[in-house]
């Protein structure tokens, strides 16, 4: 298949499986705590990750191990953790929609720390998304008195740590594969999540043979093995085929599908919010469209 084609294969690929993996979340939480949800997802992934990508480490020099380390704690186990405590509060689809201010924190971050350089209509979808963000928690604190809306501050804490975690990778890892990178990252995470498990008895007999904890475990299994460690070979894969403004364009399918995973598990969903996660869409292609030159 032409590479044209492909890229748009596996653009539907991975807004599907990055889409899926908010209810995924949701049904992980029915018998696992938030942070026993994150740990077990990133000691699978860290193991798979090992078992295929092992080689690929030898490329990190010692220097940039401190930035891997960074890398795997703020580009994934916190962020893990983060959108797990939020979906115990927030509906699944409201969580996808704020992840897709990452885009836009990532300028946020990349012109206040790394010197980044942006134009006005930068400035203004920046301003569009962030307004989306606040109307989308104001319009669901509203409409569902019963959810705890400041959980929908978490999605956007952990927003903000992927978007320092491209600007990361983006300045100080950028000789290193995507999957070396990805490796080292959980390699250096395993053992913490492996520390996670055992502290909050995990491993207990009567844990593990619950059957509510292995209908759970089987949800993080197909979320650690589909929805992170295949996507970001996907994702990898994508960039390469084609480039980062085509390849983040993800962002506005992913909350399309978890809307529509919502919607069928029964999460409740109106015009209201439909607009305000509409209006941190514009703001997202605001700020990534590129600019026409004008003819002389």
């Amino acid at each position: 298949m032409p590479n044209h084609y492909l890229k748009w294969v596996y653009l539907i690929a991975l807004s599907l499986l990055w889409g899926s993996s908010f209810i995924l979340i949701k049904k992980g939480l029915e018998g696992l705590t938030p942070i026993q949800l994150g740990a077990v997802r990133v000691l699978i992934t860290g193991l798979f990750l090992s078992a295929i990508g092992f080689k690929k480490v030898k490329q990190i020099k010692q220097k940039q191990w401190l930035w891997i380390a960074i890398s795997g704690f703020i580009g994934t186990l916190f962020p893990s953790i983060l959108f797990a405590y939020a979906e115990t509060e927030i509906d699944s689809a409201i969580a996808s929609i704020l992840n897709s201010t990452v885009p836009l924190l990532a300028l946020i971050v990349g012109i206040t720390f790394f010197g980044a350089m942006f134009n006005k209509q930068q400035f203004w979808g920046v301003l569009v998304g962030l307004l989306g963000s606040a109307l989308l928690i104001f319009a669901g604190a509203s409409l569902n008195p019963g959810q705890n809306y400041w959980y929908a501050l978490l999605p956007v804490i952990a927003s903000l740590m992927y978007a320092f975690n491209a600007n990361i990778i983006k300045s100080y890892l950028q000789d290193i594969s995507a999957l070396g990178i990805a490796t080292g990252s959980f390699i250096v995470l395993i053992p913490f999540a492996f520390g996670l498990l055992l502290a909050t008895n995990f491993f207990d007999a009567d844990n593990l043979s619950n059957a509510v904890v292995q209908e759970s475990l089987y949800y993080v299994l197909v979320l650690a093995l589909l929805g992170t460690a295949l996507a970001k070979i996907i994702f990898n894969r994508l960039i390469q085929l084609s480039n980062p403004v085509f390849s983040t364009s993800v962002t506005y399918l992913i909350p399309v599908v978890a809307l529509f995973w919502g919607v069928i598990d029964g999460e409740s969903f109106n015009s209201y919010q439909l607009g305000a996660g509409g209006v941190i869409l514009l703001g997202v292609y605001l700020s990534n469209r590129k600019r026409k030159l004008k003819k002389s």
